[in-house]
Formats: structure tokens, C-alpha cells, sequence
């Protein structure tokens, strides 16, 4: 079978595309391709300076806004702003994230920072968007996994990893997270009948700013260390293409799960990616839908 590229994204003229955190790494790519081909894209960013920059460097139809996943009351008025504008959205691409290996730290509203950020935050602000997204004829939802999710644990009795906090667990619970809300998204839309799709992906590991920054607290060495480890990773060019397929390929069905097919899902051609045990199980994605409910005060469906 021919690899999938960004040579086969199809025509996206009329349609809005919202991509979180599109000021770098793998959302500016995801932009900058999806406005190539046409789309109105919102880039979604905490830095609107940033964001402003990078909407100069993809040029065509775009428009920065500020939202700030860390915040409820920033995902709020975001979506109030962005239903106002676009009453109609095509995709949703749940890029953004952020992975500290430094102390734990919270949210604006007393979350652990990486389940607040990358998966908290992110349903509140599909929920509050479903309308919109409703009202194309053909919707999608992307939400950005990560392999660290198959080997993590969702501990509800600890969920904010205040008794026993380790960074790179806590990053990995927040895509354990992130990846059973989007399966259990598609299960809910189904069941609604809703013509939206829930569709995941994540880029194995690919060159971004998220490895140098999870280890700026450790100066020098850390400088090092992110180095030495940038040396393993695929270009993001190529890191890219799971996300961009979930997103555009019409043969995509809700549910699919898209990254790289080399070296135990690390690099390499796209194709379907398998599900941790965790991320599969609908209780444990049941219990998570309705935690997140109660800690936003969003309801999704």
C-alpha cells in the first residue's frame, strides 16, 4: 500500500479548521498544510504574539486567538467568541500539550498542569463546541495521543497526583486520558447519532520544542539531555502525517487510531496504531467522561 502524505489532504476550501496550540511544532505544521489547501484556520494559542508570527509564516486564511487550556474561564470565553464567529466548524484539532519534568504544579483552577491542559481542557472545549461542530456536514474531532498512554495508569482515588507526584507519569496518565476520552467520545456520538467523528492520533517520537522545554529546570544538563534525546526522534514533517490523516482522509471511519508503523510505533509510515489497555476499556472511559464532567462543569453529551 502507498504511504500516506500530505500530497492526498483534499481540497478544504469553505471549511474552518480550529487547531490548539498552532504557534508550533506539530500544530504550525497541521496549519500551515490545512491553509495551503484552502481552509480557514483559527489558530488556538496561549502566546497570541507567538501565534500572530506563525500566522505570518503560514499566510492564507487564518486568524489567531487567544485560549489558554490551563484555564476554564480562557476555554470559555474562547468558545463563546469562536461560536459567535464561526457557528459552523469543521475540525477540531485537540493538538496542544505540554509535558514538565520539573515539581508538580496546577492549573488556574487547582488541576494537576498535564491532565488540566491536555486532556481537561481539551473536553471542555469540544463540549462547548459540539454545536458548531454539529452543524457541518462532515466534523471531525482530533485528539493527540502519545505511546506513553500504554503503559500508564488512571488512578481515580489520586487522579491529580497529589500523593505521590512523578512528572513523567503524570504526563503519561494526562494521554491515557486524552486518548480514552476521544474512543469514548466516538462511542457517544455514535450512540447520538451525531454526524461528527471522534478520530485519534499521535506522532510517535518526532522533533518539537516539548522535549527542550519539559527539561529547562535542569539548566545545563537539561539543555544536554534534550539533545541527546532530540537524536532519536523523526523529523515532524513526518510526525505530522498521523494527526493530518485523522483529520482529512475521507476514508477515515470514528474510532480509528493513526501513528507510525516503525520500531514499536516510534517513526516511520502511517497506519493504524493499537490501543493501550486502559484507553479501551469503556468502564475506565465511562468514569473519566463523567469525573471530567464534574470537574469542568461542561457536559458533553
Amino acid at each position: 500500500m502507498t504511504a500516506w502524505t500530505a500530497d492526498r489532504i483534499p481540497d478544504q476550501h469553505g471549511r474552518v479548521a480550529v487547531v490548539t496550540g498552532a504557534n508550533s511544532g506539530l500544530g504550525l505544521l497541521t496549519a500551515t498544510e490545512l491553509a495551503r489547501r484552502g481552509a480557514r484556520v483559527v489558530l488556538a494559542v496561549r502566546d497570541t504574539e507567538a501565534g500572530r508570527e506563525a500566522a505570518r509564516r503560514i499566510g492564507g486564511d487564518t486568524e489567531v486567538c487567544h485560549l489558554d487550556l490551563a484555564s476554564l474561564a480562557s476555554v470559555r470565553a474562547f468558545a463563546e467568541k469562536l461560536s459567535a464567529d464561526h457557528p459552523v466548524i469543521d475540525l477540531l484539532i485537540n493538538n496542544a500539550g505540554l509535558v514538565l519534568l520539573g515539581p508538580r504544579h496546577t492549573t488556574a483552577d487547582g488541576f494537576e498542569l498535564h491532565l488540566g491542559t491536555n486532556m481537561l481542557g481539551h473536553f471542555a472545549l469540544t463540549g462547548l463546541l459540539l454545536g458548531n461542530l454539529a452543524a457541518a456536514p462532515a466534523a471531525r474531532v482530533v485528539s493527540l495521543s502519545s505511546i506513553t498512554h500504554k503503559n500508564a495508569h488512571l488512578d481515580f482515588d489520586d487522579l491529580m497526583c497529589e500523593r505521590n507526584y512523578k512528572a513523567p507519569e503524570a504526563y503519561s496518565r494526562s494521554k491515557l486520558a486524552t486518548t480514552a476520552y476521544g474512543v469514548e467520545l466516538d462511542r457517544r456520538l455514535r450512540a447520538a447519532g451525531s454526524p461528527v467523528l471522534s478520530v485519534l492520533a499521535h506522532p510517535g517520537l518526532t522533533r518539537t520544542n516539548l522535549t527542550p522545554r519539559a527539561w529547562e529546570h535542569r539548566g545545563r544538563l537539561g539543555a544536554f539531555v534534550a539533545r541527546a534525546g532530540l537524536l532519536a526522534t523523526q523529523p515532524v514533517e513526518q510526525g505530522v502525517l498521523p494527526q493530518l490523516r485523522a483529520a482529512t482522509d475521507p476514508e477515515v471511519r470514528g474510532g480509528q487510531f493513526f501513528g507510525p508503523g516503525g520500531l514499536r510505533e516510534t517513526r516511520g509510515r502511517v497506519v493504524e496504531a493499537r490501543l493501550g489497555r486502559e484507553a479501551g476499556d469503556p468502564g475506565i472511559a465511562r468514569r473519566l467522561w463523567e469525573t471530567a464532567e464534574r470537574l469542568t462543569g461542561v457536559t458533553c453529551l
